[in-house]
């Protein structure tokens, strides 16, 4: 079993940047694949990057590519996402994942927080 906790979310005017965090439970964190996903209002969850176990491999959804950076510390068992240059439509509520696979759809991992709610807004 893994709980995952996020933190770091806020209101942010465009533009602006956040750090946003996910600590994971649990001894093997390295294990896992991890992922961000966003669910805007009305809107269905989507992918927004992926890191491998190791962190030797990222993935990024097209709209986030060059503006979001997803990385990891497994030493703290945790996951951060750097989110740059926000845009109003990045507005969303942002959940970690953790899986045994390495993935970009949902159902490839199993475990899942509460999430953390991102407003771009002036």
């Amino acid at each position: 079993q893994v709980q995952l906790v996020e933190s770091g979310g806020g209101l942010v005017q465009p533009g602006g940047s956040l750090r946003l965090s996910c600590v994971a439970s649990g001894r093997t964190f390295s294990s896992y694949a991890m992922g961000w996903f966003r669910q805007a209002p009305g809107k269905e969850r989507e992918i927004v990057a992926a890191i491998s176990g190791s962190g030797s491999s990222t993935y990024y959804a097209s709209s986030v590519k060059g503006r979001f950076t997803i990385s990891r510390d497994n030493a703290k068992n945790t996951v951060y996402l750097q989110v740059n240059s926000l845009k109003p439509e990045d507005t969303a509520v942002y959940c970690c994942a953790a899986g045994l696979l390495y993935g970009i759809t949902a159902r490839e991992y199993a475990y899942w927080g509460q999430g953390t709610q991102v407003t771009v807004s002036s």
